[in-house]
Formats: C-alpha cells, sequence, structure tokens
C-alpha cells in the first residue's frame, strides 16, 4: 500500500435490548440501507472520539463503552470497521439526525450476513477481540 492510497476506519456500535436484539438504523443515503450505528473517522479522531461523536450525530444521545468486540476489513470499501458494545442510559430516548429516518431493535436472523456475523461476535466476547474479511 502506498502513503497516497485511500484507506478508511470506521467505528459502530453493537447496542442490544432487553431481548438480545441489536439496533439498526435506516440510512436516508445510498441504497437506503439498515445498518449499525456510527460512521467513518475524521482526521485527527481515534477510534473512540468516532464512535463517540457518530452516536451523538445519529441517536441524539451519549453511548457508553462496554468493550472492543472485533475490527473487519471491508473488501468493497477498503475499509476497516471497529465494533464496540455499547449501552444507551435507560432514560435516554434516541433522537435521529437527519441522516436516517427508522431505527428498531432487529433479531440476529435478520440481519444481513456480515452484520450477523460482526453482532454475534459481539454478543459472543470473551476477552479476545476477533477479526474478519468480508
Amino acid at each position: 500500500m502506498a502513503f497516497e492510497d485511500t484507506f478508511r476506519l470506521s467505528s459502530h456500535a453493537v447496542i442490544f435490548n432487553h431481548n438480545q436484539d441489536v439496533l439498526v438504523l435506516k440510512a436516508n443515503y445510498g441504497e437506503y440501507s439498515w445498518g449499525l450505528p456510527g460512521g467513518a473517522l475524521d482526521p485527527g479522531e481515534t477510534i473512540h472520539d468516532a464512535l463517540y461523536r457518530e452516536c451523538i450525530e445519529e441517536l441524539g444521545c451519549e453511548v457508553e463503552v462496554k468493550y472492543l468486540s472485533g475490527v473487519y476489513y471491508h473488501s468493497a470499501y477498503n475499509s476497516q470497521a471497529f465494533i464496540f458494545r455499547c449501552e444507551i442510559k435507560d432514560d435516554h430516548k434516541i433522537q435521529l439526525s437527519d441522516e436516517h429516518s427508522e431505527f428498531r431493535y432487529s433479531p440476529l436472523d435478520q440481519l444481513s450476513t456480515v452484520q450477523q456475523k460482526k453482532v454475534a461476535d459481539c454478543r459472543n466476547y470473551n476477552g479476545n477481540v476477533l477479526s474478519g474479511k468480508f
């Protein structure tokens, strides 16, 4: 990889409800797909900085990070995605930004194959950060 090549990093939150369904957001851009809260790092940000900023922007509330569960390479975007287990305080209400039109808590089997892998790894976290390629 050359110095001038583009390589992306992103941070995403896995947030479960009491039924162990995961929070997903429907994008108002691209293919209007459902995905985990989070997004790309801005210049000068750490993976934690980006996670906190993206969650405040997209959810309208802060998250509490429990652990980093995995780092996954996405060949379609030449990107590494950092996946964090997070929680929202019970008294905070989700207020979506204009980037997303809806949110829901989804069972694992209703997620894409890629999302299923990342969320299952997070749910089954045993103290070891995992990695994978898609």
